[in-house]
């Protein structure tokens, strides 16, 4: 597609993040476009476009960037504009584009002077009439954890309405011997970008530019609209409202300013929309509306009303010698916990009450941690003492100390996860009414965990209140690749009746396809993060029905 250098004056969508220009010409200075271009917030007519430019010139104050989007196959564009960009925003340029038509695809593209982006693809949500949605669910893209071929294999679907992103978009530690990821980062030059662990904003900025350099998330996001909320690693290890597990004030400041910190570079780096007017940046829940077909509601979970999460090593008093349960459970239990707060989880019970009447067959909630009740499975209950010392043995100094402690502890019946809604179950009996006041039984979608998900959610008192699909890691580690004999998805399956299917140990994507009858999630996998070519292929496959009572069985295709 040629860009018709008529089409490229004059902007087009009041907000685009960067200032108008007058139509005189300006000096526009050499600039490369070295970190793709993405899209996402899809509207039924509208979208974000996102890319980022970066001067030749370090001493460069401002450039002045063109846009253009177009219908495939057409000569003139359905809208175009020009912006200014700057080290305020770091050369970063985001802009919501109107007047498009719904359940469209639209090809867009940037140019500065002479220098043009590459091409990217984008859609628009349908109205009406909606025969099938295509997701691609994915989360957890740690850098030095591997090679991206998952996201080469999201990039290759032939058909795809958008992602939705679940967080964990970048990781915030530093490059040391011992850091997260670094076993494998360092033989695959995979080095984090700053070396040390980020906390300023020019920390973050550098770490979303190195994850967006990346060319396989780079083909991803040219593929289709990301709708993304952040977890915890955006900010810090198991972030929550007041601090974070892996911030420490002492020696990194104050953590309402790294948090603004990280915030604004997000804001800056994702094609996201600006929070509403009168709303905080951690405000950042929001709807999407496929035609007739489902309601999708992206929550958050981490910075507005985040208790801090329950330690078992801080947390589990000691009576006579022996682990206090019944105190820890009644902790664990005080009503005052929760991810959601009143004000969120109003507006999702009105959300999916607005969803219902108008007559959507599906409701989604895309939320950050596994929802199920998952209790830690018992493993002397499902080997011998002498399977378990031999299976110990296989296993490095520091990570047989704490898998030690983990059979141990799961022993007492105590939940797998205390940062999941597990540590938090008061605030998941409320969102579980919410669900029942609106009447409907949503599909939940999870990511965080590292592992696949297929889980039955029933509130305390049994009854079921939605199926549940959690997706494994781009490229994170996985608890089960930890210890790799260990059969522990299926210990999680015995153990929990919630738990349908999991798979601790494979890496990829759920591809969430729904239609008005069925919703099918297929537990798509790449076969290695180490090395390329690789192989894709589906794990597992489930579908589950609508019927008039709401929710049909999961059942396993």
């Amino acid at each position: 597609m040629t860009l018709h250098r008529r089409d490229l004056f004059g902007l087009f969508g009041a907000g685009a993040a960067g200032a108008a220009l007058p139509a005189a010409a300006r000096t526009v200075p050499s600039v490369a476009f070295a970190h793709g271009v993405a899209s996402g917030d899809p509207q039924a007519e509208g979208v974000v476009i996102w890319t980022r430019v970066t001067p030749a010139d370090p001493a460069v104050r401002s450039v002045r960037v063109d846009w253009s989007v177009w219908r495939d196959g057409e000569a003139t564009s359905d809208a175009s504009g020009t912006v200014e960009t700057g080290p305020d925003r770091d050369f970063t340029v985001k802009v919501p584009v109107a007047g498009l038509q719904p359940g469209v695809e639209y090809r867009y593209a940037f140019t500065a002077g002479e220098t043009r982006s590459p091409q990217g693809r984008t859609r628009t949500l349908p109205a009406g009439p909606t025969p099938e949605v295509v997701l691609a669910v994915a989360s957890c893209q740690l850098h030095p954890g591997g090679l991206f071929n998952a996201w080469d294999a999201v990039s290759k679907l032939e058909r795809l309405d958008a992602v939705v992103h679940l967080g964990d978009y970048i990781y915030e530690y530093g490059a040391g011997p011992d850091a997260y990821g670094m076993a494998s980062g360092a033989p695959l030059g995979r080095i984090p970008e700053p070396a040390h662990e980020i906390v300023s904003l020019a920390d973050y900025r550098q770490r979303h530019a190195q994850y967006k350099s990346d060319p396989d998330l780079q083909a991803a996001h040219a593929r289709a609209p990301f709708i993304c909320v952040w977890d915890d690693h955006e900010v810090a290890n198991d972030a929550w409202t007041a601090g974070a597990e892996n911030h420490t004030p002492a020696a990194e400041g104050d953590y309402v300013t790294r948090k603004a910190a990280a915030l604004k570079a997000w804001f800056e780096w994702m094609p996201i929309r600006e929070p509403a007017a009168g709303l905080t940046r951690e405000a950042i829940q929001r709807s999407f509306d496929f035609g007739d077909l489902a309601s999708l509601l992206m929550v958050e979970t981490r910075l507005l009303a985040r208790g801090e999460q329950l330690r078992y090593e801080a947390d589990m008093p000691m009576a006579d010698g022996r682990p206090d349960v019944a105190a820890f459970q009644m902790k664990r239990n005080d009503p005052a916990r929760d991810l959601l707060g009143d004000a969120q989880r109003d507006w999702i019970k009105s959300t999916l009450q607005a969803s219902r009447a108008a007559g959507k067959p599906w409701q989604i909630v895309g939320n950050q941690v596994v929802m199920a009740r998952v209790q830690g499975p018992d493993v002397t209950k499902m080997a011998n003492p002498l399977q378990i010392a031999a299976l110990l043995a296989t296993l490095p100094g520091p990570i047989r100390a704490r898998i030690r402690q983990s059979i141990e502890l799961f022993k007492l019946g105590v939940p797998f996860n205390l940062d999941s809604w597990d540590g938090y179950p008061a605030g998941r009996e409320r969102l579980y009414a919410a669900f029942a006041e609106a009447g409907v039984q949503p599909i939940v979608l999870a990511g965080d965990s590292h592992a696949f998900w297929v889980d039955d959610l029933k509130d305390a008192a049994g009854a079921r209140r939605g199926v549940e699909f959690g997706t494994s890691a781009i490229s994170s580690p996985s608890p089960g690749d930890a210890v790799p004999r260990l059969p522990l998805g299926a210990a999680l399956m015995q153990a929990n009746d919630e738990v349908v299917f999991c798979d601790q140990s494979a890496k990829g994507y759920v591809l969430l396809t729904l239609t008005p009858d069925q919703a099918k999630a297929e537990l798509r996998t790449v076969s290695t993060l180490f090395a390329k070519p690789y192989e894709a292929g589906v794990l597992k496959t489930f579908t589950v029905a609508r019927t008039a009572d709401g929710l049909g069985e999961l059942v396993e295709a």
